[in-house]
């Protein structure tokens, strides 16, 4: 198991960063459209996908979606924020075998422990993907915690 750390409203600024990344893999894309139950073909099925104005497969855009949960959720502020609202423009389609970098920025502090945050994913070849922005409930206190370990997920 691993551990992580948040970081409090308090001891949040605005300007402080973080990011996350993750490759795309062909397993993230079939257990996507099997949680989200969105099998769109130019997803799934490269033969429609060549026909497509994209030529080729692209990840789910909500794929990008979950990637900045994820980084908000353990980079910055970490564990303990509440998500309140997000926006996301996708500016360039998401292929398999991309590295996707979410990478945040905390914009404003506001009342009541509310922050705005810029989430803005890039690929390997540093093209915006995403342009984006969260309002989440800071965490009020600083803590600890160990990240669960996922069981092993078998396709098929």
């Amino acid at each position: 198991m691993s551990q992580t750390s948040n970081t409090p409203y308090e001891a949040l600024e605005v300007g402080q960063t973080a990011s996350y990344s993750k490759t795309v893999e062909e397993r993230d894309i079939q257990l996507f459209a099997a949680m989200s139950g969105d099998h769109n073909p130019v997803h799934l099925d490269a033969e429609y996908a060549a026909g497509t104005m994209f030529k080729e497969r692209i990840a789910h855009g909500m794929f990008s979606g979950a990637l900045i949960s994820a980084a908000v959720a353990c980079e910055l502020p970490g564990p303990g924020t509440i998500y309140l609202g997000q926006t996301m423009r996708f500016t360039l389609p998401v292929k398999l075998g991309d590295t996707l970098t979410v990478r945040l920025e905390i914009l404003e502090k506001l009342p009541k422990f509310r922050v705005r945050i810029a989430t803005r994913v890039f690929n390997q070849r540093d093209e915006l993907v995403v342009d984006g922005e969260a309002e989440i409930l800071a965490p009020r206190k600083q803590q600890t915690v160990e990240l669960t370990e996922l069981p092993p997920i078998r396709i098929g």
